[in-house]
């Protein structure tokens, strides 16, 4: 008999949950056993699959702690605020922790870091295999380019996002940083407005969009003398996330603790 990895989702009724949901309840392998999200949200009491037509007989909450004990896992795309309260939960009851939420600034970071001292936890800003690689490839673009090359990174996000520059920008900006031997947070220019100066060729620019229903877009350009190099990806629904979240959760059966991304988890870390 196939033990079955428990799996409790927090955010449960956004769209991301919901994608997340779907792609458990499909997967043989793993076990839909808690769906969580505010104490605000509309959904709580209804059917976690009610959004989209399906029974899974666990009901939305707002109570992680009733719960708990009962994950193996518990799977994160909310915001950084809520992320930490679900997270110090988890060290409590030693439950592993896939982290796709962005957003969060320099001292919930540490708290990330020091959480992954008792649990594992995979920290990624974005989980889709398409991404990864991309920040793979611009690595190695960035090593061969950035003597010659301007670098700027472009991202296009939904109107609802609330954080700017997104957290897979901020990956690439320090991805490029890194190849180049630069400092990010000294290098990186995130507003241009009226009178600017001349740009140097260590700044880092980053451009944010945000309108309609875009999934994610981001395109790290490299502007020469003549020509422009463009590596992108564009996702064209959240179920490139999930697949990667779910990836996350199986690579960190086989870890007790530590801080893990999707590069750990893809194995194409250098």
């Amino acid at each position: 008999m196939v033990n079955l990895l428990k799996i409790i989702i927090v955010g449960a009724s956004g769209k991301m949950g919901q994608t997340l949901i779907k792609q458990i309840i499909n997967d043989p392998n793993l076990k839909l056993i808690g769906a969580v999200d505010q104490s605000s949200c509309p959904s709580l009491g209804l059917d976690a699959g009610t959004s989209f037509g399906i029974k899974t007989d666990i009901n939305i909450t707002d109570d992680l702690e009733s719960i708990i004990k009962e994950g193996d896992f518990i799977i994160d795309f909310t915001r950084p605020k809520a992320s930490m309260s679900y997270l110090e939960l988890s060290i409590k009851n030693n439950i592993k922790y896939v982290l796709g939420t962005t957003g969060f600034n320099e001292e919930e970071k540490k708290n990330i870091l020091l959480a992954s001292e008792q649990i594992p936890i995979c920290f990624a800003p974005n989980m889709s295999v398409g991404v990864n690689l991309l920040f793979s490839l611009v690595e190695e673009a960035t090593r061969i380019l950035h003597k010659d090359y301007d670098i700027e990174i472009i991202e296009s996000h939904h109107s609802e996002k609330v954080d700017a520059p997104s957290g897979t920008a901020l990956r690439l900006g320090e991805t490029v940083a890194k190849a180049a031997n630069l400092n990010f947070k000294e290098n990186s220019v995130f507003d241009r407005k009226g009178e600017t100066k001349k740009r140097k060729k260590s700044d880092i620019g980053f451009s944010a969009i945000r309108g309609g229903d875009i999934v994610g877009d981001h395109t790290v350009l490299y502007a020469g003398e003549g020509e422009r190099i463009e590596l992108t990806h564009k996702a064209g629904s959240r179920s490139n996330f999930a697949v990667g979240a779910i990836k996350a959760v199986k690579f960190l059966t086989n870890h007790s603790n530590g801080l893990f991304d999707m590069l750990d988890v893809l194995n194409i870390k250098k």
